[in-house]
């Protein structure tokens, strides 16, 4: 199976191709400028592996939450690549990327906060926990105030919990309000096309991937269009 992955919505400009197990990976941590990057990345990506979008099973990418103008750069940019290569698309949450990446990367850890700046004194928030098909959501993703941030009822006991991502970086007070509840806190993990790669096999094997228009963004926030700076 061949799998491509794109994901601009954060600062973490990142591209990522899964060919039959293995994973190629472009990425680079930008202020902004991602559509002078992201169709380099991907080209780099093909030439290396030597193969063409035509032969891919789906193009997944990184559907938000995140900033406006990059969730609709990664939309744009994957409808038009699945459009001209007539193959389906899977969009991947960007928390439930960041997740999997920490489960990924720490196998002690049996569940994840993740919690990504919003701006506007706000983060985008989502509790995953590992499972046999990926991180799996305990619960729905949302955009609040540090404060009202809290741990699912039933993570009082269990596996180990940590929480990733950048707004943990940009609210301290965050980290403080969950001192005791959570274990170590990585600030500067970003979600990345890698692990949407990953993700993306079950959909396809499962034959849930979708038809090119339906690369669609997820904002979260229902007041996007007003939100300063939303965009990052």
């Amino acid at each position: 199976m061949r799998i491509l992955a794109l994901d601009t919505a954060t600062e973490n400009c990142s591209a990522a191709l899964f060919i039959n197990g293995n994973l190629l990976g472009r990425e680079r941590l930008l202020e902004r400028g991602h559509a002078q990057f992201i169709l380099p990345m991907i080209r780099e990506l093909l030439d290396e592996a030597g193969i063409g979008l035509g032969s891919l099973a789906a193009i997944a990418f990184g559907r938000g939450p995140g900033g406006f103008t990059g969730l609709r750069l990664a939309a744009s940019v994957t409808q038009g690549l699945a459009f001209g290569a007539g193959v389906p698309v899977v969009p991947v949450s960007n928390l439930r990327a960041l997740a999997e990446r920490a489960l990924r990367e720490d196998p002690a850890l049996g569940r994840v906060l993740c919690c990504t700046d919003a701006r506007m004194h706000q983060v985008y928030c989502g509790a995953f926990e590992r499972s046999p098909g990926g991180a799996r959501a305990s619960g729905a993703e949302a955009v609040l105030a540090p404060a009202q941030i809290t741990l699912p009822s039933a993570w009082g006991q269990g596996p180990k919990a940590a929480g990733v991502g950048s707004g943990f970086r940009a609210y301290p007070e965050l980290e403080l309000g969950l001192k005791g509840r959570l274990g170590p806190v990585q600030p500067d993990l970003w979600s990345r096309a890698r692990e949407m790669a990953l993700l993306a096999v079950a959909e396809v094997e499962g034959g849930r991937a979708l038809p090119a228009d339906a690369a669609i963004p997820v904002y979260v926030r229902d007041d996007v269009a007003q939100a300063p700076r939303a965009s990052h």
